[in-house]
């Protein structure tokens, strides 16, 4: 459905006659997608979801010699691939390996990621869905707290698309719940110079086709059940079936961890939380034709917000629930050989309620409530053609976000009314007889978008162009007429492609707390009392980006693929977090320059050993001033600044070795940060300014005197004074562009162990897996007293067992 393709044939012999039974294996190494049928009684064979990728295709049958096809899926419309087989000596295996060429020649930089390689990767973030396997797949991601991922230097730029639908909302689990991983047949990730049915949300797109049970042969299925490290425990089930005519998939999820959001203390203090998930795919064939199919998803979460050892000392008991669910028909209809019609419409919603301690006073700075709803529906129709060198798209979309939100503050702690007096915050100081803030509104932020695309083949060369048209009618207004071009060309000889593109954007802000956010400011709320200074609601924004690349084959078994990316944004968004708590608020900032280098080298399978690495640099400098969120930054602010989402080097390395697809594996994965910008300590003074607890949180010690919750260190002769666990420039050094604090570098190692069929049976394998993450126990955080996302340490040396069983 959507963007999935297809690839079919019939099987014959040379009078024609058809050959049931032969069998038939789709691979690409790539990405490790590799599935194996048998024709039936026609000698048919149908290969459905694929990503849009190139494959090879190998069939053998007794007594006829083998044969292989390059294939290559370019969209929704069907690949149908004759074969007759000629009679010869029989093939002993399937040969598909030797003859696939690993460089794929288009302007888009991209990683396909199979099912097969993503179910073992490590898992940082309980129920963090798909942002994970992002981040340890994906080059130039920079990893944050709590399942965050950070792509291309910019915060929250993602868009995911499930079976076509496109979601620009967040889906990190402080917002919503992700799609399991469970659920998921293969993503691609697209990073950079996206084709123009991609709008709004375009730094990172994470396309991902769901499992299906149309066209199984046989029922297929999965139960598990996991134990860790902080009471961490949940189980898993998986099952699909079907025919020709009709299928179905259901995903069931459910965990529990007393560690459920990366805390702001190495130790996780009031840290419980839950998450349950259930998917389901229905797909149903009435003619060949024709497919329709319906995703249904719902998700509850319950956890608390992570203390801090004073928090805990107040007896602080925060708690968020959120509920949402998504409902997605979908129809796709063959109008010709070479042309397909897709129509994908949806709805989804989220229900957030933040709980604040039954004693107000017993919250650290202020005592918050929420309720919000977040509505999405909207529509999506794609029409498809593949004209011989050509493949042409076109499409419309129309949506609409339903947004409500209640919240309330009162201020529990009177030395922040006194430092802040200015700001009108005594009225809402319940210490001193005041009463809490209250904000209720509701919206309806439209979307409505045209785009056509075409991908040319001229020989060796492919161009890429398209154009697309956003319109949004939110709390402002804006349109956007955003050209894409690309070019890719292949050397042959030498098994290089060299690619480049240039492309234009039209963002929309973050709708989550739009409404507060943007109410806040000059002439807004309360004359600024919360200390924003946006003079009025969140405006559209423009980007300019562009890409070079080039992928580079070695051998059989090694490619790799480099790129440099630059993108200049008018109106750049951010979020503003408001004190320790997980809500968050959108903000903007007038311009940001974005550049980087990204870079993948993958090694197919070779003796059982298959490894890969990514890296990125990224350089993400913010000019000022901002508008919107709460209490937050001076309108002064217009020099420029390194956000927190600015690192000099991220990287991953994963091993992997198997020696036969029956035997046990083994899996070691290093990454490297080299650590985001920590903008709260830029000098020494700043430091001595802590509290204790937060001084010891870093590591902060004058000498060998380290402070501790009840003794924080004021001061330290001879500049001896340094933290462990961020930089701080030395005096007269600190720049906020060329030179700002930064938190310390850190390696982290992963180890892996499993054998997914360990009693060796056909039918039903049996399986275990061990994993230790962060092996040799680093202590190191994430960001510090970050205005954008907070505290959060990384977590501790950990560990997991799973067991189940797959059929």
């Amino acid at each position: 459905m959507g963007s999935a393709g297809s690839v079919s044939g019939t099987v014959s012999d040379p009078s024609g006659a058809a050959l049931p039974g032969a069998t038939v294996e789709l691979q690409n190494r790539l990405s490790g997608y590799d599935k194996v049928i048998t024709t039936d009684q026609t000698g048919a064979f149908h290969f459905l979801d694929l990503a849009p990728n190139s494959y090879r295709l190998a069939v053998k049958a007794t007594g006829f010699a083998g044969f292989g096809a390059d294939v290559t899926v370019r969209g929704s419309v069907p690949v149908v691939q004759p074969v007759v087989l000629s009679i010869g000596a029989e093939s002993t295996s399937i040969e598909v390996s030797a003859a696939l060429n690993l460089i794929e020649s288009v302007p888009t930089p991209h990683t396909e990621v199979d099912t097969s390689q993503f179910e073992n990767l490590p898992t940082y973030s309980v129920a963090g869905g798909l942002n994970d396997v992002i981040a340890h797949s994906a080059p130039g991601v920079i990893e944050d707290s709590n399942g965050f991922i950070h792509p291309q230097g910019d915060h929250a730029e993602t868009q995911f698309v499930f079976d076509n639908q496109p979601v620009t909302d967040q889906q990190n689990k402080n917002f919503s719940t992700s799609m399991p991983e469970n659920a998921i047949a293969s993503v691609e990730v697209i990073s950079g110079a996206p084709p123009a049915e991609y709008g709004d949300k375009t730094s990172l797109v994470i396309n991902a086709i769901t499992k299906s049970g149309l066209g199984v042969a046989k029922s297929f299925g999965s139960v598990s059940t996991s134990y860790g490290s902080f009471g961490t425990y949940g189980q898993t089930g998986t099952y699909g079936t079907g025919d020709a005519k009709w299928g179905n998939f259901v995903s069931l999820n459910a965990v529990r961890s007393g560690r459920y959001l990366d805390p702001p203390e190495f130790s996780a203090l009031h840290d419980v939380g839950n998450n349950e998930t259930i998917f389901d795919r229905a797909d149903y064939q009435p003619s060949i034709n024709n497919t329709l199919h319906l995703n249904l998803f719902f998700s509850r979460a319950w956890f608390q917000t992570p203390n801090t050892y004073d928090q805990s000392a107040a007896g602080q008991d925060q708690h968020n629930r959120i509920v949402s669910f998504n409902i997605a028909p979908g129809w796709s209809r063959i109008l010709t050989p070479n042309s397909t019609l897709t129509v994908n419409p949806y709805i989804r919603r989220d229900d957030a309620h933040y709980t604040p301690s039954r004693d107000p006073l017993a919250d650290d700075t202020a005592t918050v409530a929420q309720t919000r709803t977040l509505t999405n529906a909207g529509i999506k129709a794609d029409y498809s053609l593949i004209k011989g060198r050509q493949s042409i798209k076109a499409g419309v979309q129309v949506q609409h976000t339903f947004l409500n939100e209640n919240f309330s503050l009162g201020i529990t702690d009177p030395s922040y009314v006194a430092d802040n007096g200015a700001q009108g915050l005594a009225p809402y100081d319940l210490t001193n007889g005041g009463a809490p803030f209250h904000f209720a509104a509701h919206a309806d932020i439209k979307g409505y978008a045209w785009y056509v695309q075409d991908a040319i083949i001229l020989g060796n060369l492919t161009l890429q162009v398209g154009s697309r048209f956003d319109v949004y009618r939110g709390l402002t207004g804006g349109n956007g007429f955003e050209p894409r071009l690309g070019s890719s060309y292949l050397f042959k000889p030498t098994n290089t492609v060299l690619r480049a593109s240039w492309s234009k954007f039209f963002e929309t802000p973050y709708n989550e707390n739009l409404l507060l956010s943007s109410a806040t400011g000059n002439g807004g709320l309360a004359n600024a009392v919360f200390g924003a200074f946006g003079a009025k609601p969140l405006q559209p924004g423009t980007r300019d980006q562009y890409n070079v690349g080039l992928q580079q084959g070695l051998g059989k078994h090694l490619l790799l693929d480099a790129g440099y990316f630059w993108k200049n944004t008018h109106n750049a968004y951010d979020f503003d977090t408001l004190f320790s708590s997980p809500i968050t608020f959108p903000i903007q900032w007038r311009l940001s320059k974005i550049d980087g280098v990204s870079a993948r080298a993958t090694l197919t399978p070779i003796h059982g050993l298959s490894a890969y690495a990514i890296l990125g640099h990224t350089r993400a400098r913010f000019f000022g001033p901002e508008s919107g969120g709460i209490i937050f930054n001076s309108p002064l602010n217009t020099s420029v600044f390194r956000i927190d989402h600015d690192e000099a080097l991220e990287s991953t390395a994963n091993l992997r070795y198997q020696r036969t697809k029956n035997s046990p594996w083994f899996s070691l994965t290093w990454r490297y940060d080299s650590g985001e910008v920590a903008g709260a300590v830029p000098t020494l003074a700043d430091a001595f300014a802590l509290t204790g607890d937060q001084q010891a949180s870093i590591g902060f010690h004058c000498g060998a005197v380290y402070a501790t919750t009840l003794t924080p260190i004021i001061s330290c002769p001879n500049a001896a004074a340094a933290a462990n666990l961020v930089i701080i420039p030395r005096a007269g050094t600190e720049n906020d562009d060329t030179n700002p604090p930064r938190v310390a570098p850190r390696n982290l190692f992963d180890v892996a162990i499993g054998d997914d069929n360990i009693f060796h049976t056909e039918r039903v394998h049996y399986r275990a897996q061990f994993t230790a993450v962060n092996v040799t126990n680093v202590v190191a955080v994430y960001n510090f007293l970050s205005t954008f996302s907070g505290t959060h340490f990384v977590s501790p040396r950990s560990y997991s067992l799973e067991i189940g069983l797959t059929w």
